[in-house]
């Protein structure tokens, strides 16, 4: 085999994009060899190839080699089981499911395929130079043993309209959560990914706060790491101009990441061995000031695409493997379990525990009959816009 031929299936905001970059030759030995959606309007958006209504229809057409699953979240797992069993390389969009039992029937499918398949996920800002060089710092030792971790994304704004573009937006039902599920999926996953996970966690979930909304559109969450390390997680979709800005407190100083640019003030002697050695009552250790460069954002959405076709044909090792993304995927569900049981929660959660209170969210608002004020929406640019 010398290209891939991959099927895209929703051609939202991100499947569309995806298609524009493949159909533009954004991805060397990729080509687009079909996408499937239920609206006929979506599918006339991309005539170039064969258009089907159903995943199904198009996994048994033989005009593809692989499926990328940029759906609403809940079929993430129907479809990526469906691919898995079909033979099909598979990469799917985040969440790689909405809670974690769903997950681990994912991963399930992919066991014993591993030599045959490639199974990947779209966590582009794996792909981020800026935290590829955090992590970089992290796993050498040069930062020491963390002592603290400070995470405030809330520059996620969305408007009214952003929700009322989808009825499957920001709902139980169609989205299985708000902010967590849907934009913060880069950011746990990065947190995983840097950090490793916690052990108990506890988060105060604000529902509907700055929209009309029944999911989480404002969190603060806390955690307790194996040695003891204090994590803290901020987010929301409510404020602007909001804030990005990661801090890092360990032994050999204090590292922070905001606006493109990498601080670290370094201490000469870790501070846990000075503070038992200094016979001084007020000193502190003496610090350097590092700028730390990192070259750009790196190749994101087209960088995972790339490697997800060099793993097919070359063996690459993948950028993100997808059974990783079941970590960000609990994290999100320990934050919300905690704010509906108002309980700190350990990790690993229960998922089937968390499947049924969920299912309780969904029949609930069913009952309900909650809807959303209707606002009209702007069109996307989406040469601009790659965010769900």
């Amino acid at each position: 085999m010398k290209k891939v031929r991959i099927g895209i299936v929703g051609l939202g905001n991100m499947g569309y994009a995806h298609a524009q970059s493949i159909l533009a030759g954004k991805i060397n030995r990729l080509e687009l060899g079909a996408v499937a959606d239920l609206a006929p309007e979506k599918l006339a958006r991309v005539p170039q190839v064969k258009g089907f209504k159903t995943a199904d229809e198009m996994m048994a057409s033989g005009l593809i080699d692989a499926i990328l699953i940029a759906t609403p979240h809940y079929d993430h797992t129907t479809i990526g089981i469906a691919a898995l069993k079909a033979g099909l390389h598979v990469m799917v969009e985040k969440p790689i499911s909405v809670h974690r039992a769903d997950c681990e029937r994912l991963i399930a499918a992919y066991k014993g395929r591993e030599k045959k398949q490639v199974f990947a996920a779209m966590f582009n800002q794996r792909t981020d130079l800026y935290y590829i060089k955090i992590r970089e710092l992290i796993r050498s030792g040069e930062l020491g043993e963390i002592r603290r971790v400070n995470w405030i994304i809330t520059n996620w704004f969305r408007t009214h309209a952003y929700y009322a573009s989808g009825g499957w937006r920001a709902t139980w039902a169609g989205e299985g959560g708000g902010v967590l599920l849907n934009q913060c999926p880069h950011n746990l996953d990065l947190f995983q990914w840097m950090f490793g996970m916690p052990v108990t966690l506890s988060a105060d979930c604000a529902f509907g706060k700055y929209h009309d909304i029944e999911v989480e559109d404002d969190v603060t969450a806390t955690m307790k790491f194996a040695n003891g390390a204090s994590g803290v997680f901020i987010t929301s979709t409510g404020e602007s101009p909001g804030t990005n800005r990661l801090e890092i407190t360990a032994e050999r100083g204090k590292l922070v990441y905001e606006n493109d640019r990498i601080t670290y003030t370094r201490n000469e002697q870790e501070m846990g061995e000075f503070s038992r050695t200094t016979r001084e009552s007020f000193a502190r250790p003496a610090t350097w000031d590092i700028t730390i460069p990192a070259a750009g954002h790196g190749g994101q959405h087209n960088e995972v695409l790339q490697n997800f076709t060099d793993a097919i044909l070359d063996g690459a090792k993948l950028v993100a493997p997808a059974p990783e993304g079941i970590h960000s995927v609990e994290l999100a569900n320990a934050m919300l379990l905690s704010a509906w049981t108002a309980k700190p929660v350990k990790l690993p959660i229960d998922g089937k525990k968390y499947e049924r209170l969920l299912k309780a969210k969904i029949a609930e608002s069913a009952k309900k009959g909650k809807k959303k004020t209707v606002v009209a929406a702007a069109p996307v640019d989406f040469s601009k816009s790659f965010g769900k």
